[in-house]
């Protein structure tokens, strides 16, 4: 049999965690967060595949993709484009594929136009606010709802 994929898909600025403010997002970076999962999907029996880009339509195309590849689910940070990209809401909606959206920071907390997620109603829930952990707990969820 073969195990689940599930893929681990972050939006704009992402690859700029650790340097980027830290006050807000912390001192790790984003390979650090992908190696914490990688040691946590193997101790869960799942593969994951990591995916960053600034560019919308990239992380469209990623998303269409991995449902034609036979992924399981999705860990999803949208960053900025979470309050503005109905383009994104519409791939996670129509691929098929449960995806959990995450944020580091709590976006309830911050500037007044954070604190609205488009692409939250097309996703199984949010996690916002819990820093690194709240990838580690989506993927520990959706190994669970995928069971």
């Amino acid at each position: 049999m073969q195990s689940k994929r599930i893929l681990i898909l972050n939006g704009p600025n992402l690859g700029r965690l650790g340097q980027r403010e830290p006050e807000v997002y912390g001192k790790t970076s984003l390979r650090d967060i992908e190696s914490m999962l990688e040691s946590a999907a193997s101790k869960l029996g799942v593969s994951i595949e990591c995916f960053q880009s600034n560019h919308e339509g990239a992380l469209i195309d990623r998303i269409e993709q991995a449902a034609d590849q036979g992924f399981s689910a999705c860990v999803f940070n949208p960053g900025a484009f979470t309050h503005t990209s109905i383009a994104l809401h519409d791939a996670i909606k129509g691929n098929g594929i449960p995806t959990v959206e995450v944020h580091i920071s709590n976006i309830y907390t911050r500037e007044a136009f954070r604190e609205h997620s488009v692409t939250a109603k097309a996703s199984i829930g949010v996690i916002s606010g819990l820093g690194i952990d709240g990838y580690r707990l989506a993927l520990e969820h959706l190994v669970r709802t995928l069971a």
